[in-house]
């Protein structure tokens, strides 16, 4: 069985209730026109992800994924094999992280990611966007406004 890590850019219109789109997570543009978010996996020290919505998975790197072994916080779930976006196959471990948050004020519970090699940059993909849906990506300015989100001592509200 093959899955895509890249997909084309989901477009999606959704009846909008009241507290969707409450939590705004800023975004930084870098090289290449690619925007970053900051983020945190379980209890390690917070890093940068790449918010890219073609891709069908949070990716982490393998020192990432050390440090969450080492705490207990990843969970492997299975391998499969991806194509990347220049066409290559990979085969990489799948693992649940109990908790990721993103910006300051959003916590999503028991997203997948996909295990990269190295020290490679780390992604914010579909499986964990899809779970703060429905979501919208700016650019002007530049933030994901995210919808369902856990409550942090930050925000210190449900949204």
């Amino acid at each position: 069985m093959k899955h895509l890590f890249s997909l084309p850019l989901l477009a999606f219109t959704a009846c909008l209730t009241a507290g969707e789109f409450s939590v705004d997570v800023p975004m930084q543009l870098k090289d290449a026109h690619t925007y970053y978010i900051s983020g945190q996996v379980g209890e390690i020290t917070p890093s940068d992800f790449m918010v890219d919505t073609g891709s069908s998975y949070m990716m982490i790197n393998e020192i990432t994924l050390a440090q969450l072994k080492q705490s207990g916080e990843a969970r492997y779930r299975r391998e499969l094999t991806g194509i990347l976006a220049n066409g290559d196959e990979m085969r990489v471990p799948i693992y649940t992280l109990p908790k990721v948050r993103i910006g300051e004020n959003c916590v999503l519970e028991d997203v997948e990611a996909a295990v990269f090699p190295g020290d490679t940059r780390q992604i914010l993909g579909l499986s964990a966007l899809l779970k703060a849906a429905p979501f919208i990506f700016s650019t002007e300015p530049p933030k994901l406004q995210l919808s369902h989100c856990l409550v942090t001592a930050e925000s210190g509200s449900q949204t």
